[in-house]
């Protein structure tokens, strides 16, 4: 397959082959018999010689649950481009860490007025990276193509301005295809309806997701059907929501919801899963 795609590439533009890829934008690639390997345990390390954050003791987290992020305005400042470059250095280490990913969209949020705590809750993920520097991205070579997402939402920590932070994973099989982490631009009054918009936002997801694997298996012959998306499962705090899929995209779906009146139009879960 590789060969052939390698073929057509080189029909169609003006290209060189190079060798294995080992390494491509601070991305670590191994190639395995058995599966990729994607991680960047080096750049980990680059970091924490940068900042000098290579002594000191480890976390077990990235991020402590006991203390929420505040703005703290009575606490002590700290130099706002020391902090931004910090930051923008962890956002990129997300490539292959999402175990971070919840973390450093936190203290990212205190980017125009740090402060000392926030500082302090930044140097937690980094000791949290130093004990655990060298996990990555597992893409094993045997594994269904069924697509299974969760979402979750943090309502109980959003404290600031009652903007709960959504997060979301897509898997196809055992592998780690897309995830989320994002700040609600609605206010929820419920957890119930925290977890409805986490719900929506993860649905568009998945559905671009099964899209994406239609048109592959559409626009190929033969070996490569196997690309259609025959099951989807979703996972949410609340409900779970199972859904069917055939060869015709036709959803059957079971969806347990309180009332949710005061919710917006553009949350339209319940419409997508019956419409097909």
């Amino acid at each position: 397959l590789c060969k052939a795609f390698e073929k057509l590439m080189k029909d169609k533009f003006q290209m060189s082959s190079m060798r294995e890829l080992t390494f491509f934008l601070g991305l670590q690639v191994k190639q395995k018999k058995d599966g990729i390997f994607i991680s960047q345990d080096k750049y980990v390390a680059e970091i924490l010689r940068k900042f000098g954050l290579t002594d000191g003791k480890l976390a077990s987290t990235p991020i402590d649950t006991e203390k929420p992020l505040l703005k703290d305005p009575d606490g002590e400042d700290v130099d706002v481009h020391t902090y931004r470059s910090i930051i923008g250095s962890l956002m990129y280490l997300t490539s292959s860490r999402p175990d971070i990913m919840f973390a450093v969209y936190a203290c990212a949020r205190f980017q125009v007025t740090p402060k000392a705590s926030h500082l302090h809750a930044v140097k937690r993920i980094f000791r949290y990276l130093k004990g655990k520097p060298n996990l990555g991205l597992w893409y094993p070579k045997d594994s269904s193509f069924d697509l299974v997402a969760y979402s979750v939402s943090d309502y109980p920590g959003a404290s600031l301005d009652r903007k709960s932070t959504t997060w979301g994973c897509q898997f196809l099989g055992c592998r780690l295809i897309s995830w989320q982490c994002k700040k609600q631009t609605v206010v929820d009054t419920s957890s119930t309806e925290a977890e409805y918009v986490v719900a929506a936002s993860c649905c568009a997801q998945v559905l671009w997701i099964q899209n994406q694997l239609l048109d592959y298996g559409k626009s190929t012959t033969g070996g490569c059907q196997f690309l259609r998306c025959r099951w989807i499962s979703w996972q949410c705090k609340k409900q779970t929501v199972v859904a069917t899929s055939s060869t015709k995209a036709e959803y059957v779906a079971a969806v347990a919801l309180s009332s949710t009146k005061s919710l917006t139009r553009m949350l339209h879960v319940t419409n997508i899963l019956s419409a097909g």
